[in-house]
């Protein structure tokens, strides 16, 4: 049977939450590493790639790292943030689990990630709740220089695996860049106010579908079939 619909699913705040996780890993090694000493509360990373966020840390402390050490990094990141998402620790958003269930057992329908973690990043977090096979494949913070060209891969991506066009690909995620690179990439735009952005946030960025959450995806699923059959 022939792919109709590939979903797009940004990470966090649209799948799950690790309460701060990210953040501090990445600044206890920024401690440890750099000698930097600071919690980045002012550095957004909502919708943002980690790349970016990292450019954005060594900018704010003038600062700079060859890409070996930026490696070094990001490993030690990893390792860190693995230690930190201990049992109980964040949850799988309300829906989340129902909803990649009604999409698998769509014959057409396949799941993927498109998000600013890096790829190690990403598994450590998905993992963690055990979600992470159930994406067929990502577009990984490193991949791109913004979310919006990151965007342009996966939608890229779904084409050469499935034989989809942009219109055939749903981006689902909870700020206005996720709304901004499915835009971009002539995708579909479903935002969910499960993150950082309330509803009244999201609502001037246009997307194709907003809702509160995933927990009642009954609107979700019968517009994306509404979509699969050409309506």
């Amino acid at each position: 049977m022939p792919i109709r619909l590939v979903w797009l699913f940004d990470v966090d705040g649209t799948l799950i939450r690790t309460d701060g996780a990210a953040r501090e890993a990445i600044s206890a090694v920024a401690l440890r590493q750099l000698g930097i000493d600071d919690d980045f509360r002012d550095i957004p990373f909502a919708g943002r790639t980690d790349p970016l966020i990292l450019t954005d840390i060594l900018t704010k402390h003038a600062r700079t790292l060859d890409d070996e050490a930026r490696d070094r990094f990001w490993n030690a990141t990893f390792d860190e943030m693995a230690g930190r998402l201990a049992p109980g620790r964040g949850y799988v958003l309300p829906g989340v689990t129902a909803l990649l269930d009604a999409i698998a057992a769509e014959p057409s329908w396949r799941s993927a990630l498109l998000t600013g973690n890096t790829t190690g990043m990403a598994r450590i977090k998905l993992g963690h709740f055990g979600l992470h096979e159930r994406f067929v494949f990502g577009a990984f913070g490193e991949e791109a220089a913004d979310r919006n060209a990151l965007a342009t891969v996966a939608v890229s991506r779904a084409a050469e695996r499935f034989g989809v066009s942009a219109q055939s690909c749903i981006v689902v995620g909870d700020t206005e860049h996720d709304i901004a690179c499915a835009r971009a990439a002539g995708a579909r735009a479903v935002a969910v106010a499960t993150g950082v952005r309330t509803r009244e946030e999201l609502a001037p960025h246009e997307p194709d579908l907003l809702l509160e959450s995933l927990a009642e995806p009954d609107s979700l699923l019968a517009w994306a079939r509404a979509i699969a059959a050409g309506d």
